[in-house]
């Protein structure tokens, strides 16, 4: 297999319509490339960034086995890839010249990948991120339900959204840039569920990502610091994953960080079921294009497509 068969698009629509129905066959496994790029398709190229985003597409005989996008400062995120797949995918990159701060994906895949970069150019790579993929199956209440109630964020709550969004990103490593646009695009349709204390007052965030390919992912969870361990983060993820079913969502997703127990173990007992283990690798150092020239760039901020709880 040749580098040549992958193919790098700056055009969404092109994307799109070649690799669309490849991204929607398995809506669960692609989750993240199809709620960015229907981000980008509804927020415009700078959704996630001042850079261009970059796609990409393996194609046999005509039909697309496989994807990619990036959208700087980001790492690049890829669907999944056979080993052989993953050593060309490195030559493709290495080819197109420029910087490439790291990959996320499924875990196997960007194992490779990591490796496969390394070999090509020198980088150095470190595992950064583990998280697990979960699909809704039978959802149960957990008990016992702190006192308070749901409620869909509304245009009144804009300044608390971007607070605690500022601070969940924070927590996550993530560049808080892009607050008020992050509150504004939920806003707009219902996409965050507050848990309320008794008083009124939120103490809790669920999100939820629009429908596409009858798929959604809940995202992000936040509770304050302060106020964790009381059951709130439990009851909106409830409430806000409900309504994602009864609004017809084929397929209500989260990411969890493995390294973070209790939330793995929180959305188990809701009801969610792991599908699959996802991880990043940051890159450093090492030959960035054909030009030969060694880059020790910066860490690239974590991946903010796959939020995770906090």
């Amino acid at each position: 297999m040749r580098p040549d068969a992958w193919h790098r698009t700056e055009d969404l629509d092109r994307f799109l319509a070649r690799a669309g129905d490849f991204l929607r066959s398995r809506p669960a496994l692609h989750t993240v490339l199809l709620t960015v790029t229907e981000g980008l398709r509804t927020g415009g190229p700078g959704r996630y960034g001042d850079e261009p985003p970059v796609f990409g597409m393996l194609e046999r005989d005509g039909t697309v086995r496989a994807a990619y996008i990036r959208t700087p400062p980001f790492q690049l995120y890829v669907t999944a890839l056979t080993p052989e797949e993953a050593v060309v995918l490195a030559a493709h990159l290495a080819d197109a010249g420029g910087p490439l701060p790291g990959v996320g994906g499924e875990r196997e895949t960007v194992a490779a990948l990591a490796a496969a970069w390394q070999a090509r150019t020198g980088a150095e790579f470190v595992l950064r991120h583990r998280q697990r993929l979960y699909r809704l199956g039978e959802l149960t209440v957990p008990e016992p339900v702190p006192a308070g109630r749901a409620r869909i964020a509304d245009v009144a709550d804009r300044g608390q959204l971007v607070r605690w969004y500022r601070e969940f990103v924070a927590e996550v490593d993530h560049p808080a840039n892009g607050a008020e646009a992050w509150a504004d695009a939920r806003l707009a349709y219902g996409g965050v569920t507050f848990w309320e204390a008794p008083d009124g007052t939120p103490v809790s965030m669920a999100g939820v990502t629009p429908k596409v390919a009858g798929q959604v992912r809940v995202a992000p969870v936040y509770t304050p610091p302060h106020l964790r361990g009381r059951g709130y983060a439990g009851a909106a993820t409830t409430e806000v994953s409900r309504v994602a079913r009864d609004a017809g969502a084929d397929e209500v997703l989260l990411f969890t960080d493995l390294a973070n127990p209790t939330s793995n173990g929180l959305y188990q007992r809701i009801g969610y079921r792991p599908v699959a283990d996802f991880a990043v690798y940051d890159f450093q150092g090492g030959r960035e294009s054909q030009g030969g020239q060694d880059s020790q760039g910066p860490r690239a901020p974590r991946d903010p497509h796959g939020q995770s709880s906090s």
